[in-house]
Parts: structure tokens; sequence; C-alpha cells
């Protein structure tokens, strides 16, 4: 069922999604859709898709930002201000349009509509044995970290909230997560 609901937003949104493309393409070089190595259920490593939203490494951004330092504490390191980000990039992240491909992800199999945050191979060697348990179920293109601030929680917030998810994991909980996951996104709380 989350397939075909993964297929149905594609073909709805392909319109959309070939002009972000196109626009994507003509503000800045590199690919429109760029992969990062994420961890799965059970730890399976996968290529987690995303629109491109920064220059590409070795650029003066890049450059600029290697003088910077993360507005945030802990494993999970952003800027507020990152010079990396390209102008269409800003938008898509605060929207969380960036994040579309990864409905190609749940086409594959690789995630689900709903579920814990796919977290960085980097991030994954810091997981402490408790935390594991996150990687009973498969990772969500949302979640209730998502509906619940974003990248305005910590690392271990965000694993806690995993954790809750997974406790609670349901057919109806998904369905309040997903409806929840509208006004997040239009609000844009937490994103950057």
């Amino acid at each position: 069922m989350q397939k075909f609901f993964a297929l149905a937003g594609l073909l709805a949104l392909s319109p959309f999604l070939l002009i972000l493309g196109v626009c994507i393409k003509l503000e800045s070089k590199g690919p429109i859709i760029f992969s990062q190595l994420r961890v799965g259920e059970h730890g399976r490593q996968f290529k987690c898709y995303k629109f491109r939203s920064m220059y590409l490494p070795g650029s003066e951004q890049w450059r600029e930002a290697e003088k910077m330092k993360s507005d945030r504490e802990g494993i999970c390191q952003k800027m507020y201000s990152d010079p990396r980000i390209t102008k269409i990039g800003r938008i898509i992240r605060k929207l969380s349009i960036d994040e579309l491909p990864q409905l190609f992800n749940v086409l594959k199999g690789d995630m689900a509509l709903v579920g814990p945050r796919p977290h960085l191979t980097t991030e994954y060697v810091q997981y402490s044995s408790d935390t594991l348990v996150r990687l009973h179920c498969k990772p969500g293109l949302t979640g209730l970290w998502q509906v619940s601030g974003r990248a305005d929680t910590t690392f271990e917030e965000q694993l806690e909230l995993d954790k809750t998810y997974i406790a609670n994991q349901s057919w109806y909980f998904d369905m309040k997560i997903l409806v929840a996951t509208v006004p997040a996104v239009l609000m844009a709380k937490g994103a950057y």
C-alpha cells in the first residue's frame, strides 16, 4: 500500500518535480538529485535520495563554511546561515521539498512513508546499545521527529522520539503523523 501511495505521489507531483529540477540545474552546477548513505532497518545501509540544495564541495561557499562553527551542539551539526546552501535550496529545505525524491526510496522498499529519521552512517556509529531499537523498522519520509520540532530537536531528542514512535507504531498513529506533517512543513518550524 505504501508503494502505491509513493508512486501516486510521484506521478501527481511529476510536473512540479521536473520544473524544480530545471531550476536547481540552472542555479548551480551539479546533479539535480544526490544520494547519501543512510542506515535503515536492521542496520542495512542504503542510498537516500534528495534534491540537491547545496553548491558542490570544493566551491567558494564550502571554503567559507569551513571557517564557521555549528549553531547546534552534539552530533547533528548545522549552521543557521550555511553559505553552502543555494537560494533554491533554502526554499526547498524550509518546506522539506528536498526530501520528495525519497518517494523513490519508498518504492524501492528502503523506506516507509512514516518511521524513524534515516540517520547518516557517522551518526549511527555513535548509537548507544539502547538506541539500536530504532533500527527495528524502516526509516520514514516523515516521522514523529518531523512533527515535533525537526532540526530544533537535539540528536538525543530525535532518538527518543524514534523510540516512542516504534513503541506506539500503528496504522492510526501513522495517519496522525501524516496529517500533522502538512502544518509542520508549511510552518517550517525547525527547518533550515
